[in-house]
C-alpha cells in the first residue's frame, strides 16, 4: 500500500519551492487485509469450530487427536501474529532538491536510511518488477513488499518528481 504523504507541483506560474523544500513524500507499506476486530472473529471462529471437533472425537474414544484440534487453532494465530508483525514493516520516501532519502523501519523498529544525490539517482522497474534505486555503484531495492501496479506507478511518480527536480529553478 503506498500512501502519499506529499507531493507538490509546481508550475511555471507558481512561486519556485525554495531550497530543501519536499517535492515527494510516500509511505510505502505492506497491505492487511484483516483488522483486528476481524481477527479477533476469526480465531473465536477456529477455536470454536476446533472446540466442537475436539469434543466430537473425544466422546468417540479418539482422544489422542483433540490435541491436533488445538494445536491447528494455535498455528493458524502463529501465522496471523506473524503476519502482523512482518507487516510493521515500513519505507518511507522523502525527495527535496538535495536528496531522496529513503528510511526503512523494519518490523523490530531498527531503522536503515539512505540517501541519493537526485542528479544521479537512477530508477529502474523493468515492468513491474523489482523497483531498484541506483547511483555511484550503490543499488537499494525499495518496495518488495508491493504489487507490481503498485510498484509501477510508484516508479512512475517517483520518476516525474524527480525530472521536476532536476529542471532549473525557473522552470518549476
Amino acid at each position: 500500500m503506498i500512501r502519499r504523504m506529499q507531493e507538490s507541483r509546481s508550475s511555471a506560474s507558481a512561486a519556485a519551492p525554495r531550497t530543501g523544500a519536499c517535492l515527494f513524500d510516500a509511505v510505502l507499506q505492506p497491505h492487511t487485509s484483516l483488522g483486528r476486530q476481524g481477527f479477533l472473529l476469526l480465531m473465536s471462529a477456529v477455536c470454536a469450530a476446533c472446540f466442537v471437533g475436539g469434543a466430537v472425537f473425544l466422546v468417540a474414544g479418539a482422544w489422542p487427536v483433540t490435541g491436533f484440534f488445538g494445536l491447528d487453532a494455535a498455528l493458524i494465530y502463529v501465522a496471523f501474529r506473524a503476519n502482523y508483525r512482518w507487516a510493521r514493516t515500513r519505507e518511507t520516501l522523502r525527495l527535496t532538491e538535495d536528496a531522496l532519502v529513503v528510511e526503512r523501519v523494519d518490523p523490530a523498529g531498527k531503522v536503515e536510511r539512505w540517501r541519493f544525490q537526485p542528479g544521479w539517482l537512477r530508477i529502474d522497474a523493468p515492468n513491474g518488477g523489482s523497483l531498484v534505486l541506483s547511483s555511484h555503484g550503490r543499488r537499494l531495492t525499495i518496495g518488495a513488499f508491493l504489487t507490481p501496479d503498485e510498484r509501477t506507478d510508484l516508479a512512475r511518480a517517483l520518476k516525474e518528481a524527480l525530472a521536476r527536480c532536476r529542471l532549473p529553478v525557473h522552470l518549476r
